[in-house]
C-alpha cells in the first residue's frame, strides 16, 4: 500500500513538472480562487490616484462567451473605497468593476496587513 501512495505521488510530481509553465500558471490561478486573497486595485489617471478597490479575491481575464478567446478587460468584485484611505468604511459596499487592458493604467497587488 506504501508503495502504491509513492507511486502515485512520484507520478502526479512528475506530471505537474512536465506541464507548461502557463499550465501551472493557471493551476496557481486556480489554487488562489480556492483560497483567496486579499488584493487592492488601483486605478491611475496619469499620476494621480482616482480609484482604489480592497478586499478582491480574485482579478478575473474576461472569456468570450461562445469561444475561449480573451477579451481585453479585466473583471472583480470588491469594495469601492471611495475616500481611498484603504480601509471599509460605513457606506463603502462591495461592487462589480471591470478595467480595460489597453486604457486603465491599473496596479493590482494583495494587501500586505
Amino acid at each position: 500500500m506504501k508503495s502504491i501512495t509513492t507511486l502515485l505521488s512520484l507520478s502526479l510530481l512528475l506530471g505537474l513538472a512536465a506541464c507548461t509553465q502557463e499550465t501551472q500558471n493557471k493551476i496557481g490561478r486556480e489554487i488562489n480562487n480556492w483560497t483567496g486573497v486579499n488584493g487592492v486595485l488601483e486605478v491611475y489617471a496619469g499620476d494621480k490616484l482616482v480609484r482604489r478597490f480592497i478586499k478582491i479575491d480574485k482579478l478575473t481575464t474576461a472569456s468570450g462567451t461562445n469561444s475561449s478567446a480573451e477579451r481585453p478587460y479585466r473583471f472583480g468584485y470588491g469594495i469601492l473605497d471611495a475616500n481611498l484611505n484603504g480601509v471599509v468604511d460605513a457606506g463603502e459596499k462591495k461592487v462589480y468593476f471591470e478595467v480595460s487592458d489597453y486604457s486603465t493604467p491599473y496596479v493590482f497587488f494583495e494587501n500586505p496587513s
